[in-house]
């Protein structure tokens, strides 16, 4: 045939491309009312569009989860990275409770029924919260890597996202590292 091809069985079999799994980031934002204070949810918003930026190179797909009001609300499940996501980003306002720790639970059930769909896909977490949450007393476990960004401002800090972070085993850091680095 074409340059003397196929010589063997094997070079008419189909072969599966070796891909790198796919990674879901998992994004849950708190767009509470305290979050309005000292422009914390617009640098948030800021970082959020960046992250967005990255998604959409990387191919990642992306889950965003908003808490805020009585109920966490999902804006995107397992897609990939889009321009409407600037549209959803730029209409966020703050406002009403702080439905944190339901968006965790929430969470946790998800990202493990994904799981088990996907066994070979790389999940991430990132939580974007000033951590002023009423005291809870258990944290769903959240089976993959993550991070806390902390987006509490002000003179007076309760440093309650520092404690949510160690007791949900993510990484934390605070906005103004990030924003300034």
């Amino acid at each position: 045939m074409l340059n003397g091809r196929p010589r063997q069985r094997d070079d008419v079999l189909f072969h599966l491309r070796t891909r790198s799994p796919h990674e879901l980031w998992l994004v849950i934002v708190d767009a509470s009312a305290s979050t309005r204070r000292r422009q914390a949810l617009s640098d948030a918003k800021g970082l959020l569009a960046q992250l967005f930026d990255d998604a959409y190179r990387q191919r990642a797909r992306l889950a965003l989860l908003t808490a805020s009001g009585h109920v966490p609300t999902w804006q995107v499940q397992g897609l990939k990275a889009s321009a409407g996501l600037r549209d959803w980003l730029e209409g966020l306002g703050a406002g009403g409770g702080t439905p944190v720790l339901a968006a965790l639970g929430e969470a946790g059930r998800w990202l493990s029924a994904r799981q088990k769909r996907f066994p070979a896909e790389q999940q991430r977490l990132l939580l974007v919260t000033d951590g002023r949450l009423k005291e809870w007393s258990t944290l769903p476990a959240l089976d993959c890597p993550g991070l806390l960004i902390d987006i509490e401002r002000g003179p007076i800090r309760l440093g309650r996202a520092k404690v949510l972070a160690a007791q949900l085993q993510v990484d934390y850091r605070h906005i103004d590292e990030l924003i300034s680095g």
